[in-house]
């Protein structure tokens, strides 16, 4: 995996969090900020705000759009989810993996997928996964 900043001559890189939770939880939500807190804080990253939707039969939601708008702010880094699970089911995850990937933006997992659900993130410049095996942006599998 490629470091993130630890060899790199930046500062400050400005990411968003976004979480999906079933239904409103005040403190599983404080928990999971938290956890995206001091994932950003040990990579020297700045969490800048954390979108969190509570639905999953959509692609665009308030909360993703929110994200969306953010990710196409300048010097924003990317995003930083806890698990693939957050970006919602097998279909709208795909779907948000695309949208996020077209942005050019990093795609960051505080938990990587399992053997049976992995996600793998092309970058917009390549268009090429990480094995090469075909363009495209992003799916998750």
């Amino acid at each position: 995996m490629e470091p993130i900043t630890e060899h790199r001559l930046v500062s400050g890189l400005i990411v968003y969090g976004y979480l999906r939770l079933p239904a409103p939880a005040p403190a599983r939500r404080a928990a999971l900020t938290l956890a995206l807190t001091s994932y950003c804080t040990w990579h020297e990253l700045v969490l800048a705000g954390v979108f969190t939707d509570h639905t999953d039969d959509q692609v665009v939601t308030a909360a993703f759009a929110g994200l969306m708008d953010a990710l196409g702010a300048a010097g924003s880094y990317g995003v930083v989810v806890p698990s693939p699970a957050h970006l919602g089911g097998p279909w709208t995850a795909q779907q948000r993996l695309e949208r996020i990937a077209a942005t050019g933006r990093r795609l960051m997992l505080l938990r990587g997928a399992s053997t049976r659900r992995r996600v793998e993130y092309r970058t917009a410049r390549t268009g090429r996964p990480a094995d090469h095996r075909g363009p495209g942006d992003a799916h998750l599998r």
